[in-house]
């Protein structure tokens, strides 16, 4: 039967299901999957349907809950509510139960996707759950004041602080008063230094504070980037990954190693480091500005050699030793996958910040004789859905040239 009312602004008492992709929750009524927010999985709540955009599914807030979870606490934003801050998903868990939601998600991820069965446990990071987030994006509303928008909603919400962000960087914005419209990009990086500039619709960006180049420090080096690309926002994290991309990789003396989606070279000098000075480790970069804070970093490794370009469109060819890859959010890829695999590298280490993207490219490279050897996954994004991984694929016995790891 076709069902021609939307259920949007009703409400529906559910029983809370499982957690899914996204940070939220399967709930069911009258046939159709509810996605409930603000809810933990095994309570019963009171849902306010926020979606409908018809078939077998809509999304909805919990607005009442009757039976709570015992991993249910109070969260310590007063805007993580419904129809309030859309930033984080589970300020109303506990740490450990954060972890695991998140553990569950990955391990389902993989076993749908890949077709594995693992036991995933998500390690946290030090430092706790909040004032971890050193670079982030606020939006202006049309009163001028700074904030974040809704969830899946373009509602600015004004904010006063951020439990997560690192303070010196909100407190500032958020008693100032900006270009309505605008979006203030904020770093802090490793020295405490804050950089701010407003991006006005209209108009030229206005450095606001900082001189835009933040000092990092992560696999043995200082590192001097832009302040406004891509660095990892967790302060604990950089540093992290390249200890652990470097333990798997193994790449070995006078060899050969790839840095696709390379950034400014983080892991390039790891594996720089391995290979030598007779050895070549080439870098694929889409973002120019990336590209030119890695040659200026890296100039005492002259085996490494950055390249522009999209990963997609690098004609890659020869046979490294090693392949290692953080792609965006969407994954790599089949055509990456497969331009990788043709090429034959022992290993490949894979960072991934979303886990049904892991799921996928593991499986296309499993298509290639490629089994996953490990993973392990860090709580880098408390309070949020989002979880990153690492994983470490060898090639088959008869055709890799490098030990087990």
């Amino acid at each position: 039967m076709t069902r021609t009312q939307s259920w949007t602004g009703r409400r529906l008492e559910v029983e809370v299901g499982p957690v899914a992709h996204g940070g939220h929750c399967v709930a069911r009524a009258e046939g159709r999957v509810v996605f409930v927010r603000h809810a933990l999985p095994g309570e019963r709540v009171v849902v306010e349907v926020t979606e409908d955009k018809g078939g077998s599914f809509c999304r909805a807030d919990a607005v009442e809950v009757l039976q709570p979870s015992p991993d249910r606490v109070e969260p310590p934003c007063a805007l993580a509510h419904p129809g309030g801050c859309g930033g984080c998903d589970w300020q109303h868990a506990s740490a450990d139960a954060q972890r695991a939601l998140k553990a569950t998600v990955v391990a389902e991820q993989l076993r749908r996707l890949a077709g594995l069965e693992l036991d995933v446990e998500v390690e946290a990071l030090p430092g706790g759950l909040g004032e971890w987030r050193t670079r982030l994006r606020m939006v202006v509303d049309g009163k001028g004041r700074a904030g974040f928008r809704a969830h899946r909603s373009h509602k600015v919400v004004p904010v006063r602080r951020c439990t997560i962000s690192d303070p010196d960087l909100i407190d500032d914005v958020a008693r100032g008063h900006w270009t309505r419209g605008a979006e203030l990009d904020l770093a802090a990086d490793s020295l405490g230094q804050t950089h701010i500039v407003e991006r006005p619709q209209r108009g030229r960006p206005r450095v606001v504070a900082g001189d835009g180049v933040a000092v990092e420090r992560a696999g043995g080096r200082e590192w001097h980037v832009d302040a406004h690309g891509f660095w990892q926002v967790h302060p604990e994290a950089a540093d992290l990954y390249a200890e652990i991309v470097g333990e798997w990789a193994q790449a070995p003396v006078g060899g050969t190693a790839w840095d696709l989606y390379g950034g400014a070279g983080l892991f390039a000098a790891v594996l720089a480091e391995q290979v030598g000075p007779d050895g070549s480790v080439l870098v694929v970069e889409s973002s120019r500005g990336a590209v030119a804070d890695g040659r200026r970093n890296l100039v005492d490794l002259p085996q490494v050699r950055f390249k522009a370009g999209l990963v997609e469109e690098a004609n890659l060819s020869g046979r490294p030793d090693v392949v290692v890859l953080d792609p965006p959010r969407k994954g790599a890829g089949k055509a990456v996958v497969d331009a990788i695999a043709a090429c034959a590298p022992d290993r490949v280490i894979y960072v991934a910040c979303d886990p049904a993207a892991l799921a996928r490219d593991v499986a296309g490279f499993a298509e290639h004789g490629y089994r996953l050897e490990r993973l392990r996954a860090f709580d880098a994004f408390p309070m949020t859905h989002h979880v990153e991984c690492i994983a470490a694929l060898v090639a088959p016995p008869s055709a890799s040239r490098l030990g087990p790891l």
